[in-house]
């Protein structure tokens, strides 16, 4: 009991007292139960509600949908890499080393306000799975909302809001290719380019990894732990990104080659197979003596 009872008391210090006082009464900030169980919620939809929904109906029309969900997302993700932008980076914020501003400035809470409002935008990425339900979605937007959360309660602004840039970023070119794709067949015979935003995300995790790490080795008032938090992230969602781009893209171009590889086979042994036949049935053979008999009689 008194193991139980000190664990609560040291997780209302950790969210009382060491968490940033400025967010504590913003919406959903105050505790990490509410994110955790729309996050089990959203996993409990799209892995079991909805396909137990769907097993008998036909697949809705969303293309309309599609069109306007990926326009705010083009706009939403726009505006959250401007606010990034304003609030430091390629500005006043250094890519070396860049501690919290916990103070109450108009400047620091631009930037608190901010994370905030990428924290939200975790959740309107759930959607995206409306329309694509892979193993890689469901995994980064179940885990996405409680990583940021954590940053938003604990750091709301310097090193680690470089992956909220960069990511927001990719985010503009990614809802801009699936804008482009929800517009039908007229416009995506010209989207050859899909499998390069896999590798754009991997590339992200890369930069993000070495970003992170970096104050591993130099003297940096940011917290350890979210460098090791932010880190590990890339390294996890690296993995899951390079594995969906080698499934998708690797194997299917192996696939290809080894399908033209077979028919070509099949084609050689059918031209053996009539070959021999011919000559079997005399009917090859009779084709040689013509063409003897002719070259012989030209001469």
């Amino acid at each position: 009991m008194e193991t139980i009872n000190r664990i609560v008391e040291g997780y209302h210090d950790l969210m009382d007292n060491q968490s940033d006082q400025r967010v504590k009464d913003w919406f959903l900030m105050s505790s990490p139960f509410p994110t955790l169980a729309i996050c089990l919620t959203y996993v409990f939809v799209v892995k079991v509600l909805g396909p137990k929904l769907m097993e008998n109906r036909k697949p809705f029309e969303l293309k309309q949908i599609l069109i306007w969900y990926n326009l705010f997302q083009v706009i939403f993700s726009c505006w959250l890499f401007y606010e990034s932008i304003a609030s430091g980076w390629f500005t006043t914020y250094s890519f070396r080393c860049q501690p919290v501003d916990y103070s109450r400035t108009p400047h620091a809470m631009r930037i608190v306000r901010g994370c905030w409002w990428y924290y939200f935008s975790k959740f309107t990425e759930f959607f995206d799975t409306f329309n694509h339900v892979s193993k890689l979605h469901v995994i980064h937007h179940g885990i996405m909302p409680m990583s940021v959360w954590f940053g938003v309660k604990f750091t709301p602004g310097g090193h680690s809001t470089f992956f909220g840039m960069l990511n927001t970023f990719v985010h503009i070119v990614m809802y801009s290719y699936y804008l482009l794709a929800a517009l039908g067949p007229q416009v995506q015979k010209y989207l050859w380019w899909k499998k390069y935003l896999t590798a754009l995300q991997m590339v992200q995790f890369v930069l993000v990894f070495f970003h992170a790490f970096q104050l591993l080795f130099i003297d940096c008032d940011y917290p350890r732990a979210f460098v090791w938090w932010i880190g590990m992230h890339a390294v996890l969602f690296y993995y899951l990104f390079s594995d969906f781009y080698k499934q998708a893209y690797l194997k299917k171009v192996k696939r290809s080659k080894s399908k033209e590889i077979e028919v070509e086979s099949k084609v050689e042994s059918k031209d053996r197979m009539y070959l021999l036949n011919g000559f079997s049935n005399g009917s090859a053979l009779g084709d040689v003596r013509q063409r003897m008999a002719g070259a012989v009689a030209s001469q």
